[in-house]
């Protein structure tokens, strides 16, 4: 601070390292999550809503994707610990990536980022499950954020879960890298999380498979730094 209260070139970079995003590297040292949505599942399995269910992923699309994995071992950060959820899609994901280039991690599982319970209506065809509904399902999902399936989840009770739980991680790993190989439904709750937004305005975002979004805590707030990265695209 200069003598008649206004602040010098080397106070004001001072104050505001760390909090402006100028160059495409990402600095270290910042509490940061790579959320990463689990490959295409096996065709069988699409045809259903699978929600929790534990399907396997198609092998023609983990062959077909390889340059993907390849691009997200080369973008990840090499200091970082892994997380997966319980559901067997996650962890294949997790170690293609791995064998892609990245380098064999230890992976722990966290439940609190699993994808949305969907009780008694999982495994119903498409064709099968609007007629479950009470509520007109999202134009962007096929259930609305409000509606809670017989023995599931909500959409709302989803966001309030995985929003904990990143908080958690946040606390427990403060200025460290996280990659997390999680879910569509998922990956959108924690951005109305970091957004401050309700589950209805988060089911607008689109999540792909092996999509990139990362997410940042500075100082008790959240950023999001991308959504939907694409690798190699």
């Amino acid at each position: 601070m200069m003598a008649d209260g206004t602040m010098n070139a080397t106070t004001v970079d001072q104050r505001n390292h760390g909090h402006f995003l100028d160059a495409p590297k990402l600095e270290p040292g910042i509490t940061r999550f790579w959320l990463i949505r689990h490959a295409l599942v096996e065709q069988n399995a699409r045809t259903m809503m699978y929600g929790t269910m534990d399907v396997p992923l198609c092998p023609d699309s983990l062959v077909a994707q390889q340059p993907m994995y390849e691009a997200l071992a080369r973008r990840l950060p090499r200091e970082a610990r892994w997380f997966i959820t319980p559901l067997s899609r996650t962890r294949r994901t997790a170690q293609t990536i791995q064998n892609a280039g990245y380098g064999a991690r230890g992976l722990t599982v966290e439940p609190g980022l699993v994808e949305q319970d969907l009780g008694e209506w999982q495994g119903l065809s498409h064709d099968e499950f609007p007629d479950r509904l009470e509520e007109a399902p999202h134009c962007f999902w096929p259930i609305s954020a409000s509606e809670t399936p017989p023995g599931g989840e909500s959409m709302e009770t989803v966001c309030s879960r995985v929003g904990r739980t990143l908080d958690h991680l946040a606390q427990t790993h403060v200025k460290e890298d996280m990659i997390v190989v999680s879910h569509g439904g998922a990956i959108r709750a924690a951005i109305a999380h970091a957004l401050k937004i309700d589950a209805d305005t988060t089911l607008h975002f689109s999540i792909q498979n092996l999509s990139l979004t990362i997410l940042e805590r500075l100082n008790g707030s959240w950023r999001v730094v991308t959504v939907n990265e694409l690798p190699g695209i």
